[in-house]
């Protein structure tokens, strides 16, 4: 009888007898582990959960101690699909004595992306809006500096002296010009259905057109990605400042490729799309310290001298102006930045 309500159940429901062989499995259990009743049953946990040994340690102990067990957290893959999960198994008892073990397996993976990315966006939201406020203070007076600067040079008739009022407006000028990238773009948004392989064609282009450093790019698109409503130019500028950052990152050489495709059922910070498009930039290159992971899309964070760190941090500014998000993921020899943005609003899930 309780089999029949199991079956109705949208978590994943196994049931396992006292040798820990799969004996039942609801119609959510299958879809998690992407294969049917007819392979699972009769498997037994260990082949099940052998990619986790505290999936398994945890069942062994639910067995042994005769008493439920909760755990959290728990990654573990079947089939070459992997997962997060969250763990609970509840030993069933007849006239005192186990019979089975129920397990109920909650996948969260989209739950941790989720709250990891309302982190993300909430960090940059509250970091932008502090570097604006700066950025505005800083602006007023340097206008006055300028003005000054310019004044005293009409006085002077020698010119090695007007050689230092030269240095004081050119240094105020490049002060407005890094203070202008930190406030962002000024100009509304033009956006109009756009193929996003012009876009990525535009960007491969100005970096060969640029030379040097023996960097490669090739590209990997999936022509099926239907147009979206996007600036062109704002887009240009975000992958073209990714892009940039790898060739910097590889001053003797390394390949590029730019890769496309299509993403199902994206959440984009709580909103679901029905279609997303992914674009990767994937390089090479040393890889991303990991002290500065986690702030990489922050202004004025670089691990170069002779860098701003506005480039990151403007390219996500602009894709969130798209809905959309930038992510990374970085070793040695493989680093990822993922743009995701939604393919027009039409497709937006209530």
């Amino acid at each position: 009888m309780y089999k029949k309500i199991l079956a109705h159940l949208n978590e994943a429901i196994l049931l396992f007898n006292q040798k820990l062989i799969l004996t039942y499995i609801n119609s959510a259990g299958e879809i998690l582990l992407a294969d049917s009743a007819k392979h699972l049953l009769g498997l037994s946990a260990e082949t099940l959960f052998r990619s986790s040994d505290s999936l398994l340690l945890d069942l062994q102990q639910c067995l042994k101690n005769n008493e439920p067990l909760v755990d959290r957290e728990l990654s573990f893959s079947y089939l070459k699909q992997s997962m997060t999960v969250n763990f609970s198994a509840t030993p069933l008892l007849e006239e005192g004595a186990l019979s089975e073990i129920l397990v109920e397996l909650q996948q969260i993976d989209r739950h941790l992306r989720i709250s990891k990315e309302e982190q993300l966006l909430a960090q940059q939201n509250i970091s932008r809006m502090l570097v604006k406020g700066l950025a505005h203070e800083i602006k007023n007076p340097l206008g006055g500096i300028r003005g000054a600067a310019q004044l005293l040079e009409l006085e002077l008739h020698e010119p090695e002296l007007k050689e230092y009022t030269q240095i004081i407006i050119q240094e105020s000028d490049r002060l407005k010009s890094l203070m202008d990238r930190m406030l962002g773009p000024n100009k509304p948004s033009n956006k109009e259905p756009l193929n996003i392989h012009r876009v990525l064609e535009r960007v491969r282009q100005l970096v060969i057109a640029e030379g040097g450093n023996n960097i490669s790019i090739a590209t990997d698109y999936d022509p099926s990605i239907p147009d979206l409503t996007a600036d062109k130019n704002q887009l240009i500028q975000a992958v073209l400042n990714i892009v940039q950052n790898a060739v910097q990152a590889m001053p003797q050489g390394g390949n590029i490729i730019l890769r496309t495709r299509i993403q199902r059922h994206m959440t984009i910070g709580r909103k679901r799309y029905r279609l997303a498009a992914k674009i990767d930039i994937i390089d090479n290159g040393p890889g991303i310290n990991d002290k500065l992971m986690n702030q990489i899309f922050y202004p004025l964070i670089t691990s170069r001298a002779e860098g701003t760190g506005l480039g990151l941090s403007i390219a996500q500014s602009l894709i969130n102006q798209h809905n959309g998000l930038i992510e990374c993921e970085s070793e040695p020899g493989n680093t990822i930045f993922s743009i995701y943005l939604p393919l027009e609003n039409a497709h937006a899930e209530s």
